[in-house]
């Protein structure tokens, strides 16, 4: 979607089996907004997300980490997200900053102060207009990931995907305003249809507001 003025950046969040990328995939088919994801969508991130995920890879410090993915972040603001909200084209992105806070934050302990600040000087200050969090059971994530090679985050223990659960519920209760929650158990179609309507909801109230 083009606007007049600047475009609105809309995030899906969730931990890994949860299906938020296929349903950013069908938010942005809608919206004819431009599709992103994080980490690894310009080619300096794509090194980055090598060393992040890739199992085969020397162990990463949480600290170091969390210095990558914001690298990581800094480079998609400044070559994908910021260029195409400035003229006025929508986003939608497949995790942003509030991944960092869930897996870095709350998953591995790290200070959260700290992070957010981080991620302010990352991404200049940009936030998303709506975030998106597709919430499914630590068992339906699971189910739905068996089978398939896991990255480094998915190989983490239960105590650890549900640390992240965790933070993602206190993150969307911090800010009831600009994050939808949405039950990711049902059909693609199901879970599609209430991402649709409850975006709409946000977006409408947005402009009525005149942010």
């Amino acid at each position: 979607m083009t606007a007049s003025g600047r475009g609105r950046l809309i995030a899906l969040e969730g931990i890994d089996g949860c299906g938020k990328s296929t349903q950013a995939g069908v938010l942005a088919g809608r919206l004819g907004a431009l599709l992103t994801f994080e980490p690894g969508a310009t080619p300096l991130g794509t090194a980055l997300r090598t060393v992040l995920l890739d199992r085969d890879q020397p162990p990463v410090a949480g600290r170091t980490e969390a210095l990558l993915m914001a690298a990581d972040r800094a480079q998609h603001v400044a070559e994908v997200v910021e260029p195409a909200l400035a003229a006025g084209t929508w986003v939608v992105t497949d995790r942003f900053s509030a991944s960092t806070l869930a897996y870095q934050g709350y998953g591995r302990d790290l200070d959260r102060g700290e992070l957010m600040d981080l991620i302010e000087w990352a991404t200049h200050g940009l936030t998303p207009d709506v975030t998106v969090l597709v919430d499914v059971p630590l068992d339906v994530a699971s189910s739905r990931r068996r089978g398939t090679v896991g990255d480094r985050f998915e190989g983490e223990g239960t105590g650890f995907q549900q640390r992240v659960a965790d933070g993602y519920h206190r993150l969307a209760g911090e800010s009831p305003t600009t994050w939808l929650v949405v039950d990711g158990t049902g059909s693609v179609d199901e879970v599609a249809a209430t991402v649709w309507s409850g975006v709409q909801d946000m977006i409408d109230r947005l402009e009525d507001g005149g942010e």
